[in-house]
């Protein structure tokens, strides 16, 4: 139970929570962000993404994966909260949860990226002890600046 009002469970996500995650992950965010979101992430990285849900209602998720490329690093592509559970330490229990997965596969980093603009992720993430980089231009391609953070285990 989170808040002491709802009885949230969290769950390792399945491939078929995409078509769920895709339908609320734009009103979630408060902007388009489909697209960065491909069906691939829970086809491929389902058993390191994880879900949270009341009473079969989706109230969160986190699309992670342990890179296969990087053996000490796992990664959080994506996050969000419905709204109306925001507040609530939901956000810190997803994360709380895939450091837990990161450690149990010998990961010892964490990272994420964000725009340079989004100050109330870059908050959150230094609040769950990550470390916030310069920013990168062109990071994903030309005119897109990310910051990168980054959390010892």
């Amino acid at each position: 139970m989170l808040g002491g009002m709802y009885d949230v469970g969290v769950r390792q996500a399945v491939p078929a929570d995409y078509d769920r995650i895709v339908t609320v992950v734009d009103d979630w965010w408060g902007r388009p962000m489909t697209a960065g979101l491909s069906r691939l992430f829970l086809d491929h990285f389902f058993r390191s993404s994880l879900v949270a849900e009341v009473n079969d209602r989706l109230v969160g998720f986190l699309v992670g994966f342990l890179s296969p490329s990087q053996p000490t690093v796992a990664y959080i592509h994506y996050v969000a909260v419905d709204p109306d559970f925001r507040a609530k330490g939901l956000a810190r229990e997803l994360y709380t949860r895939f450091f837990d997965l990161a450690r149990a596969d010998a990961r010892t980093v964490v990272q994420a990226i964000t725009s340079p603009q989004n100050h109330r992720s870059i908050a959150f993430h230094t609040s769950m002890g990550f470390t916030v980089s310069a920013p990168y231009e062109n990071h994903d391609g030309p005119g897109t600046t990310r910051v990168r953070f980054d959390r010892t285990l």
